[in-house]
């Protein structure tokens, strides 16, 4: 039996990437495809814009179209992730997010939404990703003293938030790993004279151009040796394919804030 997935953000580059998943996944359907108001593909086939009608029709009207989905998967901006959200705690319709942004406040309504509906809430979908998460937990445990964190990011030139969500999650991994406060310890981006450098802190750098979909490095560096750990996506279908692996898993779970740790079995 396939799952109802809804879509929001079908006119963005995630949810094309999304609406092809779905069409070539045979565990999931297309229940509804949502858009913001006012945009262009409001009324019209969903995969009309790339050629593969598919007799979903674009709407706007979220609480009505959510009606009967089994789960909505969300990578839009955080002001319309709460609409969503509001949308699907009413109707009790579970919520896989992969929209980055939000600050300390965003993701306490998350928090507070998934007491009402299972929520799973990861910055990054891809199971490559994930499993760089657990390794920068480890390599955090043992490479502690003597060893600088660095963290380099590298994404497309229309990405509209800095650092990365993924970048930030690697932080907060190894931060948690090595026993440090990340909002205490994190530096983003240098610049002058900035003396030198403290052993506690988590640096950050970012960089945005091209069409890059994502790269993210990890940097341990020591005395004599240097460790990295990096993860690149050449296709967002990656993070496509995780989001719906998230979509399946959350049927029949308990409200709750989970993230792809708990998909992947990875805690």
């Amino acid at each position: 039996m396939s799952v109802r997935v809804a879509i929001a953000g079908v006119s963005g580059r995630m949810g094309r990437a999304l609406l092809e998943a779905v069409a070539a996944d045979d565990g999931c359907a297309l229940y509804a495809a949502l858009d913001r108001p006012g945009s262009s593909l409001v009324g019209q086939d969903a995969g009309a814009a790339w050629g593969a009608a598919n007799g979903v029709t674009v709407t706007d009207q979220a609480q009505a179209a959510l009606k009967g989905a089994q789960v909505l998967v969300d990578f839009t901006r955080p002001e319309a992730t709460f609409g969503y959200l509001e949308a699907c705690a009413l109707d009790g319709v579970p919520v896989v997010i992969g929209t980055t942004g939000f600050d300390e406040a965003g993701r306490a309504r998350i928090a507070a939404a998934a007491e009402r509906v299972p929520v799973v809430f990861a910055p990054n979908m891809s199971v490559g990703v994930n499993l760089l998460m657990k390794l920068a937990e480890v390599a955090a445990e043992v490479l502690q003293d003597g060893y600088d964190i660095e963290i380099i990011e590298a994404h497309h030139r229309h990405k509209v938030d800095a650092p990365s969500g993924t970048a930030l999650g690697l932080g907060q991994a190894v931060a948690r790993a090595s026993g440090r406060d990340l909002e205490a310890c994190a530096v983003y981006g240098r610049e002058g004279v900035t003396g030198e450098r403290d052993p506690r802190t988590i640096g950050f750098a970012t960089v945005r151009g091209g069409d890059i979909v994502g790269d993210h490095t990890l940097l341990f560096a020591g005395v004599g040796e240097r460790v990295e750990l990096t993860h690149k996506a050449s296709s967002r279908a990656t993070f496509a394919q995780g989001a719906l692996r998230a979509a399946k898993w959350v049927q029949g779970r308990a409200p709750g804030l989970y993230d792809m740790r708990d998909v992947l079995g990875l805690k």
